[in-house]
């Protein structure tokens, strides 16, 4: 029991390193270009430097895209339905029993808040997994549809000779699909981890995904501790920050203007 419990810490860390990396990398893309898109001294700040830049942006989408199929691809030895699989097998570790150990920790006696906290508890049901299973098999479905051939034949390995073939890749994404996929492996962990630490039902709870709304916030305003939050605010103050001082110092007139892959 205590190797199932700790093969499943490791696993859901493992799943929220890579959760949180793929979306990291992807809203750090999506806000230098929106940053850009509304703020013409940021604008002309990138285009002083355009090589820099497009070289940042699309090491953003290639490590965005592979992170992302490490979470989804079959093959992966840490993807997201082995996950799902692990917890399932080994349903006992969320037991109340189990959870009592865990809270109780290296303290002799438990605690005295312990059994009416454990009587409140939630122990999962064969069909709480079924239906995690179902939720994570329909964005698999979507990856492996629109983005699984763009990771492997453009990013993971140059497959495709024709800039034809690429470009109809790129036509089947969508970046509203993407911010919702990220949203929901942030849940996904987020509902697991209750289950396992606080014995709290599974429950995918929705999730700020919008960039747009994202960006719209006050600093004090995106404490919610997620990292497309996070990163987001991050890029746009620093590049507010860098187009004003570099406003009050001109120099050089840009050197030239070109976009990243797929952008």
């Amino acid at each position: 029991m205590k190797n199932a419990g700790q093969e499943f810490e490791r696993e859901l860390e493992i799943f929220r390193a890579e959760a949180e990396g793929s979306s990291q990398f992807f809203y750090g893309y999506l806000a230098v270009h929106a940053a850009a898109a509304r703020n013409k001294r940021i604008y002309a700040l990138l285009n002083r430097t355009p090589l820099f830049w497009n070289t940042c942006l699309g090491a953003l989408q290639a490590a965005h895209l592979v992170a992302l199929g490490r979470v989804f691809d079959q093959g992966s030895n840490h993807n997201v339905d082995a996950l799902i699989r692990l917890a399932q097998k080994n349903a006992d570790i969320f037991s109340k029993t189990e959870l009592g150990r865990r809270k109780q920790g290296h303290n002799a006696s438990p605690p005295a808040w312990l059994g009416g906290y454990l009587a409140a508890a939630y122990e999962p049901t064969p069909a709480d997994f079924r239906r995690l299973r179902a939720e994570v098999k329909k964005w698999r479905r979507i990856y492996e549809d629109k983005y699984r051939d763009l990771r492997h034949k453009v990013f993971a390995h140059r497959a495709l000779s024709q800039e034809t073939e690429s470009a109809a890749l790129w036509q089947k994404t969508n970046i509203r699909e993407l911010e919702k996929l990220h949203a929901f492996l942030i849940s996904l962990h987020e509902c697991l981890q209750e289950l396992y630490f606080n014995g709290r039902k599974p429950v995918l709870r929705r999730r700020r995904y919008s960039l747009r709304r994202m960006m719209r916030l006050r600093p004090q305003q995106g404490g919610s501790g997620a990292v497309a939050d996070a990163i987001t605010r991050q890029a746009h103050q620093f590049l507010l920050s860098a187009s004003r001082a570099a406003e009050s110092k001109p120099n050089a007139r840009p050197a030239g203007r070109s976009r990243p892959r797929g952008s």
